[in-house]
């Protein structure tokens, strides 16, 4: 997270240049940068050529500053190429490697749709998955971001309430750690303002810029809209912090009723529907003599049909609890 200098700052700026940007720091503190890892280096410097050859993708770059990973979009995209480099050789010598051990079994025709498939596809999964990673880490700060909005702008209410001023506000909401990705959100405006040295309504426009929730977007731009049109900020701070208390209170119902309908569903389709499948099954195999294929989809209903639903039920039911 951005530092967060105090009073004692003192400016660090080129002085053979005059339209450089002064950037105050802590007394003693040296200025530092984002170091890349020894194989995020290696990518950069083997993928150069053919990364600057063509124009950044600015959708790649807007996601990347949404999602607060401090790496260049070109950068990136050299790592993006020098692991699906990697994975590719990897799951070439695997494939071969499973292949050979199959056609020595007999098994010619999977054996080398093992050795062909797997490479390909392993490849093109990793390079497509490194790819959308920067707009999933941004998806879900944003979720994160609405899940603490609400005590958020409770806390910006009682500050205001308070006559204090809007940088200071961003200041402290920064500072409290419980607000999660929202006090990450303040402390960059914070940053901006105090070691950029911008003002607080372009530090607060660039936030909501960069911003990947809505509702925090929309918070951040209904303030610089009502600073700039002369109307008074307390107010507005007291309404939003209103309206997202009661937006929070509906969604958590919603999010009550659907657990309690998936709830409903996983005794029908996971409990009582396998259990008559295996009943209806058996009573099959021993009147009608189905023999060993009866027998070999009881196999498939216990061990595959019924852990996965069971699996797939969890998973859904630990993502509502995570959102509430």
């Amino acid at each position: 997270m951005p530092a967060t200098p105090t009073a004692n700052a003192r400016a660090v700026r080129a002085p053979a240049d005059p339209a450089v940007r002064p950037v105050r720091l802590r007394r003693g503190q040296q200025p530092t940068h984002s170091t890349l890892t020894g194989f995020q280096q290696w990518a950069w410097r083997t993928f150069k050529g053919r990364v600057l050859a063509k124009p950044p993708d600015p959708i790649l770059e807007e996601n990347l500053l949404k999602a607060h990973m401090r790496i260049r979009a070109d950068e990136y995209l050299a790592t993006v190429y020098a692991t699906t480099v990697v994975v590719a050789i990897a799951t070439v010598v695997a494939g071969a490697a499973i292949g050979f051990l199959l056609i020595s079994s007999g098994v010619f025709l999977f054996g080398v749709l093992i050795a062909v498939a797997l490479p390909i596809f392993a490849s093109v999964g990793a390079f497509f998955a490194l790819q959308g990673m920067p707009a999933s880490v941004a998806k879900t700060r944003g979720r994160k971001i609405d899940q603490r909005i609400s005590p958020a702008m409770s806390f910006v209410s009682a500050m205001a309430s308070a006559d204090v001023n809007v940088d200071q506000i961003f200041k402290e909401l920064g500072r409290q750690k419980i607000y999660g990705e929202v006090a990450e959100e303040a402390a960059w405006v914070s940053r901006d303002t105090e070691l950029l040295g911008v003002d607080i309504l372009t530090a607060i426009r660039n936030g909501a810029q960069r911003s990947p929730s809505k509702r925090f977007q929309d918070f951040l731009q209904g303030v610089v809209t009502t600073a700039t049109s002369g109307g008074q900020l307390k107010p507005y701070f007291l309404l939003k912090a209103e309206q997202y208390e009661r937006e929070n209170k509906l969604a958590q119902l919603q999010r009550v009723e659907t657990m309690g309908l998936l709830a409903e569903t996983f005794v029908t389709v996971v409990v009582a529907f396998p259990l008559f499948l295996v009943i209806i099954i058996a009573i099959f195999a021993i009147i009608g003599g189905g023999g060993s294929f009866m027998i070999e989809i009881l196999w498939a209903i216990v061990g595959l049909m019924i852990p996965m639903s069971q699996f797939g039920f969890i998973f859904f039911m630990y993502t509502l609890a995570q959102e509430m």
